[in-house]
């Protein structure tokens, strides 16, 4: 596939991943039909691997994020911009820190939002456990997921 053809994709992609942090959007879904969108324009064995990898992540997200509790993030206090900065968190760490560092960079994000709006560490970190408590963590099992998703696409991609 050309660059054109790709760009569609990676937009998809990349709202999906902005969805997963928008109440109401399916980020997820938008993220897994991304995928499916490319197998089907390039169809090839690493492109059905990645399709098939993907589905059973995200599959196992649905199953994690069953046993969380609820998601109660409005009544806790959260707020867009504390989704954005999570999500930003979230995706940083991911680059920086290979996989893993999304998850500590999801709950920086949060930290620094709340630091910022609170202006003392104590509330911040108090804040940082209400929205994780609040359904913080269905939010980061969903991310987390669509975020090696959307990685694998992307590795494929550039070295496949």
């Amino acid at each position: 596939m050309g660059a054109w053809e790709l760009l569609p994709v990676g937009v998809v992609l990349l709202l999906g991943l902005v969805g997963v942090l928008v109440p109401g959007v399916p980020g997820s879904w938008l993220v897994w039909a991304a995928v499916l969108w490319w197998t089907l324009k390039d169809p090839q064995a690493l492109a059905w691997g990645v399709l098939v990898g993907a589905t059973l992540v995200l599959l196992l997200s649905r199953a994690i994020r069953w046993s969380l509790p609820p998601r109660r993030l409005r009544e806790s206090g959260a707020t867009p911009r504390m989704g954005a900065y999570a999500g930003i968190g979230a995706l940083l760490g991911f680059v920086l820190l290979p996989v893993i560092g999304a998850i500590p960079g999801f709950m920086g994000g949060i930290y620094l939002s709340e630091r910022l709006r609170l202006g003392r560490h104590p509330e911040a970190v108090a804040a940082l456990r209400t929205a994780m408590r609040a359904g913080g963590s269905s939010v980061l099992t969903e991310l987390f997921a669509c975020l090696l998703v959307a990685g694998a696409w992307l590795g494929a991609v550039l070295w496949g």
